[in-house]
């Protein structure tokens, strides 16, 4: 494969849990999370925040649309950062030896305008990117192939020396078919052995 010339991290469930299920469990029971999901669309609602519609309007406007569930839909946007929690801390070791070795690191993220800015102060490393390509910004979400486009436009970098490190296989999948070269996240483990692979870190400092 040819060298790593950058590497692109997605955020959610890569660098942060992203669980809203879990979350639902937990406060309002499993079996009434499971009627509320099967009701609504909500990460179909959350792909339109991911797209740049603004987080609190089309939260609020999802409640309002939905009267029986309007409390717990409401919860999407109050407790949001519940949600998008705990930071990976493996993860997040990586991404900083990365830096630390010198070698370019991107974030490519399916994240609405407002909850990145809601989750930039909780989560001080989502400021130590080199490039960021946030989809709210960019009106446009993974896997969509303009997102990806857009990044190669920006960055410059032959889509082949991209390394890119994701938890959904459509994504990756529409990644790899640009040329890029692409990791399916399931564990910090598995990536931090990719990254030992491809000569990025050492196996000390991918601990």
């Amino acid at each position: 494969m040819p060298d790593v010339q950058a590497v692109v991290f997605d955020i959610g469930n890569v660098l942060i849990e992203w669980q809203p299920e879990r979350f639902f469990d937990s406060v309002i029971g499993a079996d009434r999370r499971a009627a509320m999901f099967a009701a609504i669309d909500l990460h179909g609602i959350n792909d339109a925040v991911d797209r740049g519609e603004h987080f609190r309007d089309t939260i609020h406007a999802a409640a309002e649309a939905n009267p029986d569930w309007r409390d717990e839909v409401l919860m999407w946007h109050d407790r949001w950062i519940e949600m998008a929690s705990p930071a990976i801390d493996h993860s997040v070791r990586l991404l900083r030896a990365l830096r630390g070795n010198a070698v370019p690191v991107f974030a490519l993220t399916n994240f609405g305008i407002q909850t990145f800015e809601i989750a930039e102060p909780v989560y001080p490393f989502l400021s130590e990117f080199d490039r960021r390509y946030i989809s709210g910004h960019m009106a446009v979400i993974k896997p969509d192939a303009a997102i990806y486009q857009m990044v190669e436009d920006d960055c410059g970098l032959d889509p082949a020396s991209l390394l890119f490190a994701d938890d959904r296989i459509d994504n990756i999948t529409a990644a790899a078919a640009r040329g890029w070269q692409t990791h399916l996240f399931t564990h910090p483990q598995g990536w931090a052995d990719r990254l030992v692979a491809a000569g990025l870190l050492t196996e000390s400092q991918a601990r």
